[in-house]
């Protein structure tokens, strides 16, 4: 086990590239089992994720390969499932990731018959996966919760008309997953919008599938009876984009982030202008100039395009360098405010009401030792120590490892002094019975 040391004071500079979507990269590869021959997927972030779905698809009999390419091709998986089975995932692997429920889909769609474990990852609250199974039983699946796995079972997958009762990006790629090779017509109402979903059904289409409507909130599916292997590059990670663009406005000078899609960005950095960041964009690229001071700005999560309940914890980092009161609501996870108890040890000055953050700035955050409760809380103890005064210590670093390529190197080269330290044994101890 490893913890991330950060001296803080160093002002960023220079250019940081983009790795693919993370969150486009974990639905991607289970919709590969769809295929009857060869899928080949660019761009893969190298993050722990992308690995642990690799390697359930070898359970299953699926033919996997690696190979590391030079940007801007990064990562690239060759996937044979020919040899793919129905093999139950009950536990192992599956309980790592939130993510694995997307093989329920795709296995469904598949073989008519799937099981899965219920899905692992980061705990930010309730995340039922009660709109997926609406789905699947919708499509003609019988659907159990049996042992702490999900046992779905068809005679035969028939197009149906769904509405989805709440916005879900893991409902909507699910059920579409489920739906290309069903008989008929599927209509998902209420779809989310997310660049993920779009880029997952690019992906079906060039295998065959007739998809129309993504990117609006109704999709309409045209089951067919195979689909065939494909090449496909996956889309720009926007969450490490608006990361590293927060971490620019909280600590950079002049920082040019690459291999990004502005566009996805829209929320972000219209609530960093509004705080007094100068942004240029072009085609692919911004570039983050800040200024002092910058102001407080109030932030409510919203589903695509609002803003990202993913950039919301490092939002708060940020804000607490702002001048004025600031308040952050997260509408999607209730629970996404463990990262705040962390910032206080750092200094800052934030109390929670109901599901709100209320942070009063500008504070100077000393450096501690804190500890990432999930992922995207990780990112915001990495800007809160490059912000600190000393060192801070961040343990939970697998967590952070799970979305975020090489952080660490690609700090370094922007000019921060940040460095990966093995725990003894003593500290892991520590850690386990805290």
């Amino acid at each position: 086990m490893y913890k991330i040391l950060v001296e803080g004071g160093h002002p960023l500079n220079g250019k940081v590239r983009i790795n693919g979507a993370k969150n486009s990269a974990v639905a991607l590869i289970p919709a590969a089992i769809l295929a009857d021959s060869s899928v080949t997927i660019e761009g893969l972030p190298n993050i722990s994720d992308v690995v642990t779905l690799g390697g359930l698809l070898e359970e299953i009999g699926g033919e996997i390969s690696w190979e590391e390419s030079e940007p801007p091709l990064g990562n690239t998986i060759h996937i044979d499932p020919s040899s793919m089975v129905s093999m139950p995932l009950p536990n192992g692997k599956v309980k790592k990731l939130r993510a694995s429920y997307y093989f329920m889909g795709a296995m469904l769609g598949k073989f008519n018959k799937a099981v899965i474990g219920l899905p692992g990852g980061c705990f930010l609250g309730p995340r039922p996966i009660d709109q997926h199974i609406k789905g699947f039983e919708a499509l003609g699946a019988e659907v159990t919760n049996e042992q702490g796995a999900i046992y779905l079972q068809a005679k035969e997958l028939r197009g149906a008309r769904i509405y989805l009762d709440v916005v879900s990006v893991g409902a909507t790629i699910n059920i579409m997953l489920a739906a290309v090779k069903a008989k008929g017509k599927t209509i998902i109402e209420n779809a989310a919008k997310e660049p993920e979903i779009i880029d997952v059904a690019t992906l079906l289409t060039n295998m065959g599938a007739k998809i129309k409507g993504v990117g609006t909130d109704v999709i309409r599916i045209e089951g067919v009876s195979s689909l065939n292997g494909c090449k496909h590059t996956i889309i720009p990670d926007r969450i490490e984009a608006g990361t590293y663009a927060i971490a620019a406005a909280a600590q950079g000078q002049e920082v040019v982030i690459d291999n990004v899609i502005p566009q996805h960005l829209e929320s972000l950095l219209a609530k960093l202008r509004e705080m007094g960041v100068t942004i240029e964009v072009s085609d692919e690229q911004l570039l983050i100039m800040s200024k002092s001071p910058i102001k407080s700005v109030d932030i409510k999560t919203l589903v695509y395009p609002g803003f990202p309940t993913d950039l919301q914890q490092p939002f708060t980092t940020l804000l607490t360098k702002a001048q004025g009161t600031g308040i952050i609501t997260d509408t999607i996870y209730s629970a996404r405010l463990k990262h705040i108890d962390e910032l206080r040890r750092m200094g800052a000055a934030i109390k929670v009401q109901g599901g709100s953050a209320i942070i009063n700035g500008p504070v100077q955050l000393e450096g501690a030792r804190v500890k990432a409760s999930d992922l995207r809380a990780g990112a915001a103890l990495i800007i809160a120590g490059l912000m600190a005064d000393g060192v801070s210590e961040i343990t939970g670093v697998e967590h952070i490892e799970r979305g975020y390529e090489k952080i660490t190197d690609k700090l370094i080269s922007l000019g921060a002094n940040v460095w990966r330290e093995r725990m003894s044994g003593e500290e892991i101890e520590q850690i386990k019975n805290a």
